[in-house]
Order: C-alpha cells, then sequence, then structure tokens
C-alpha cells in the first residue's frame, strides 16, 4: 500500500480553525501540509517579543510589526513567522492575512531550529519572492541575513554579529544589530 499526505488548501485550514478542530494546537500550514511548530522556551518569546518592541519603535507608524502572526502564501501556506514587518493595514486587503506583496521583511528566532528555519522555511520564503529573510540565530548572537531569491533559494546569504542591517525593501532604515539580542 502507497501511503499519501493530504494536502489542504489555505481555505481547508481557515475552516479547521474555525470549527475548533485545530483548538490548543500550536501548528502552521506549510506547502498544504498541516505541520506542529517547535515548543518555545522563555528565552525564544522574550527575544522575538524584544525585537518587536524595538522594531515598533524604530519604524513607528511606517509599517506594522506583527509577533507570531500568520501570513498567507499562495502554495496553500500559513506560516507564522516570529516577526512579521508589513504594510499599515489602510493600504492592503484585512480580509485575509498579509501576503508576499503586503510583506517588507520576515525575521525568524531561533533557538533550535536554525536548520528548519535557515533551510526549509528559507525555501518556502524564496519561493514567495520575500526580499528579506532573517534568522536570528540566539545561541551564536548572530543574524543570518538571506536576499536575492532565485528558483526558490536565496542567493545570498549573510552572517552578521554586530553593526546595522538596512532592510531591502526600507533603504533609509538602520537596524541595530545588537538589539535583536537584548
Amino acid at each position: 500500500m502507497v501511503k499519501t499526505l493530504t494536502q489542504w488548501t489555505v481555505a481547508d485550514y481557515h475552516h479547521m480553525i474555525a470549527s475548533s478542530l485545530l483548538a490548543g494546537r500550536h501548528v502552521e500550514l506549510i506547502n498544504g501540509q498541516i505541520v506542529d511548530r517547535a515548543p518555545e522556551l522563555p528565552i525564544h518569546r522574550a527575544t522575538y517579543r524584544r525585537g518587536v518592541k524595538y522594531l515598533e519603535a524604530l519604524l513607528g507608524d511606517q509599517v506594522i510589526v506583527f509577533s507570531a502572526a500568520m501570513i498567507t502564501l499562495p502554495n496553500d501556506g500559513e506560516p507564522e513567522p516570529n516577526i512579521a514587518i508589513v504594510r499599515p493595514l489602510e493600504s492592503r486587503d484585512d480580509s485575509q492575512h498579509p501576503g508576499p506583496t503586503d510583506i517588507y521583511w520576515l525575521i525568524e528566532v531561533s533557538n533550535s531550529t536554525l536548520a528548519y528555519d535557515s533551510g526549509e522555511k528559507a525555501n518556502i520564503y524564496a519561493q514567495n519572492n520575500i526580499q528579506d529573510y532573517w534568522v536570528v540565530d540566539i545561541a551564536a548572537k548572530q543574524i543570518w541575513v538571506h536576499r536575492q531569491s532565485n528558483e526558490g533559494t536565496y542567493t545570498s546569504i549573510e552572517k552578521l554579529t554586530s553593526g546595522t542591517l538596512t532592510p531591502v525593501t526600507m533603504p533609509s532604515i538602520k537596524v541595530q544589530i545588537e538589539r535583536l539580542f537584548i
């Protein structure tokens, strides 16, 4: 017997959420598959919450900084990045989660999931033309900056430990790398 996985659409996923079928489960939709998310340790949550506060203060009303909120991708995906920097609400459709055209950049905070965040998650974001994707590596106190998506992968990956970082879509902004760790 051959086993096949059921492919879920975003509409299916929303129906499951609305009917409480997924209540109490920490999952996300990745390429049509419902995937359990890794549990968060306190350091993980504290790091991305501090990052959100810093970015909100830095960026003000130019953007919305979402914390652990879903985004919708056209390939039947609704991942939940730790931080999503998106266009202000009045400039987009509020009947759905932000999509690739709404996103300035995404940040995942990694405590125990660096390989997944830098591998499969990076490829998913590259396939959907997310121009800027950062992985905050808590253990090594470094940031992996993924840019220039080409055929489903990022062709530019840079490791930074200090200094400032300028988002591709916001060239006047300077993010202090150290502030994403404290």
